[in-house]
């Protein structure tokens, strides 16, 4: 082994070591106040043909077009059915396609519960970390037909879809799906419950990252006022950029702040300015991840973290 890969291996296992111990600590937390996943809930209209189903992990949009109902992200496994149960309350169509936002369990799960026919995309990086896990790649009907680099149109007219990728963040291959008639975004994990993102670096997660891949798609996405988070709710464009603004103020700050401060110091200092996405309390119905403000503090030692080992 070179020193370059052994330094690389070294950094790779620091990160998910401190990643892991994160969500250990978090779900404890969340585990004191909630005892279980919320189980896949009401089906909610977001606007026209356009509508969002939380629960049992990642949100799962749901558009109704001429040629069958679109999904992006299904849920942690077995909740096809539940899903459906939704979605059968709004139409009678198939669903004909399910775009993935990105490759966790939590948003990928429910995949194998549609027929083969279905066709599944997602971002060409979230299809190797699909086929990376055993479990995901053994299922066909699981796994993406189609994968796209930068960019992607699915349909036309009222029914077209924009799917973008902009660089790593929460993974290396995280999407923004855009509905452009109907001016509304689905973020994914990129922005979940209006805090700071898990990083995982097993999946080419980064905080570095992260604030350049939200910029790029706050200047490179036209002409949306609504977004649906990863998790959580359904937001403003505003409230994104404000988002966008926390997580580069955050970057920022441990940079500068590495080796004079502690990440508590830091987090603390970003409050003022950034109240929304550094509380102290437990979100309602989080179902693992802590507080906004363990959250910061979680990004920071990350971000110290990959500061050391470039």
């Amino acid at each position: 082994m070179t020193r370059l890969h052994h330094h690389q291996v070294a950094r790779t296992r620091l990160l998910s070591a401190i990643v892991l111990a994160a969500l250990a600590v978090a779900g404890a937390a969340a585990q004191q106040q909630r005892p279980r996943i919320p189980p896949t809930g009401t089906i909610k209209k977001v606007r026209d043909n356009l509508y969002v189903i939380p629960g049992a992990g990642g949100n799962t949009t749901v558009f109704v077009t001429d040629g069958g109902v679109v999904l992006v992200d299904t849920k942690l496994p077995n909740n096809g059915e539940a899903i459906m149960n939704q979605v059968r309350t709004v139409t009678d169509k198939p669903v004909s396609t399910i775009i993935n936002t990105h490759s966790h369990p939590d948003h990928i799960g429910s995949n194998e519960y549609f027929p083969a026919s279905v066709e599944v995309i997602a971002q060409e990086n979230t299809r190797k970390w699909m086929a990376a896990n055993p479990r995901v790649a053994s299922n066909a009907a699981a796994m993406p037909d189609r994968t796209f680099a930068d960019r992607m149109t699915l349909g036309s007219g009222d029914d077209r879809i924009e799917l973008y990728y902009f660089g790593a963040g929460h993974t290396s291959g995280d999407a923004f799906i855009v509905f452009p008639a109907h001016r509304v975004m689905a973020a994914g994990d990129l922005f979940a419950w209006k805090m700071s993102p898990l990083i995982d670096p097993l999946a080419g997660g980064s905080v570095l990252a992260l604030p350049g891949t939200l910029e790029k798609a706050e200047k490179g996405i036209p002409n949306v006022d609504t977004v649906i988070e990863g998790h959580g709710d359904v937001n403003t464009w505003d409230g994104f950029r404000d988002y966008v603004r926390f997580n580069r103020a955050l970057v920022d700050a441990a940079t500068a702040g590495a080796g004079k401060k502690t990440a508590e110091e830091i987090a603390a200092e970003l409050r003022p300015k950034f109240p929304v996405f550094t509380k102290e309390e437990l979100l309602t119905d989080m179902e693992y991840g802590g507080t906004p403000l363990s959250r910061a503090v979680i990004n920071v030692n990350i971000a110290f973290q990959e500061l050391g080992k470039r």
